[in-house]
């Protein structure tokens, strides 16, 4: 084996090996809830739109309903 292969071999293995420092247990990581409730927001609004429209739809059906039921009797 010439130097180059053995050194190709042994970079990835030397690599392989190298894990990430764990984080430091004395100070937690701060959570990051600002994003994810900016995230849910945007993704809440418009179904509560769509909710608040599907009521005012029904209860518009609702109200049509009891006049014609009115005006039947």
């Amino acid at each position: 084996m010439n130097a180059r292969t053995f050194a190709c071999l042994l970079v990835p293995l030397a690599l392989s090996a190298c894990r990430p420092s764990p984080p430091p247990t004395e100070h937690p990581p701060e959570p990051q809830a600002s994003r994810a409730t900016e995230l849910r927001d945007a993704i809440q609004a418009p179904l509560e739109k769509a909710k608040a429209a599907e009521e005012a739809a029904r209860k518009a059906a609702d109200d049509q309903r009891a006049a014609l039921d009115a005006a039947g009797q």
